[in-house]
């Protein structure tokens, strides 16, 4: 069972990635996304209908569900990968 909150999309103040000078973090590597259930839910949703989003679905998505539209496009990407190998 997951604790209390565990659901809840980080709050905005949460870095996205390491600056290139934070200690012991590589230029421009960017933290692990912990995407909550219902983000996943509408990505994969979104997902079910068209593999590949254009720009503006993309923008429309990140607004929506208060994500990076470069971490939306990663996502997509790394979906797309994941079919790929189960095929």
């Amino acid at each position: 069972s997951l604790p209390a909150g565990a659901e809840q999309p980080p709050p905005e103040g949460v870095p996205e990635c390491a600056g290139p000078e934070e200690p012991g973090g590589r230029a421009g590597r960017r933290l692990r996304t912990a995407f909550s259930a219902e983000q996943l839910s509408t990505l994969e949703s979104s997902f079910q209908r068209q593999q590949y989003l254009g720009a503006a679905e993309r923008r429309r998505l990140a607004g929506r569900m208060r994500l990076s539209e470069v971490q939306i496009k990663t996502w997509f990407q790394n979906r797309r990968m994941k079919l790929k190998r189960q095929l």
